[in-house]
């Protein structure tokens, strides 16, 4: 399968959604420079308040991709996203989106979730940005050929 993907993810808590905090966090781009070798892999960055919002690479195998199922079917390449389970707002069925060869999508989507214990554990949040193409598209700083935005009210 000719996919190369970049999945995006920065997570924080109620700390940095004011302040200086805040515009650390807001300065986190979506898409980073690809490294070499990517196709066939997926480029995984993970941005978290815990680190200062520095983010932190790792190249895997395109089958470890978390949360999508890629399906290839009659030369079309077919992505599907599944919302975090206990992420909030609830999201109902999404359809898939049908990718032909060189072009790619971008989708964005963003959770709230809620603490995991009676301990004091804060809110956290999430923004998640999956950049994959299907053949050829070695660069996402551009114009996608498909955008899904799922960004709903997190307060």
């Amino acid at each position: 399968m000719d996919v190369v993907a970049q999945q995006v993810r920065t997570t924080w808590t109620t700390r940095s959604r004011g302040g200086a905090a805040a515009s650390r966090r807001n300065r986190v781009p979506t898409v980073f420079p690809l490294p070499d070798h990517a196709c066939g892999h997926v480029h995984r960055v993970d941005v978290d308040e815990s680190t200062g919002f520095e983010p932190r690479f790792a190249v895997r195998p395109i089958d470890e991709l978390a949360g999508v199922t890629l399906r290839e079917r009659d030369g079309v390449l077919e992505v599907q996203v599944a919302a975090a389970p206990m992420g909030w707002p609830r999201r109902g069925w999404r359809p898939m989106v049908r990718l032909e060869p060189g072009e790619w999508l971008r989708w964005q989507i963003n959770h709230r979730f809620g603490a995991t214990c009676m301990c004091g554990s804060e809110w956290s949040y999430r923004l998640e940005t999956l950049s994959l193409a299907y053949g050829g598209v070695l660069d996402f700083t551009g114009t996608p050929t498909r955008t899904v935005t799922e960004l709903g009210d997190l307060r």
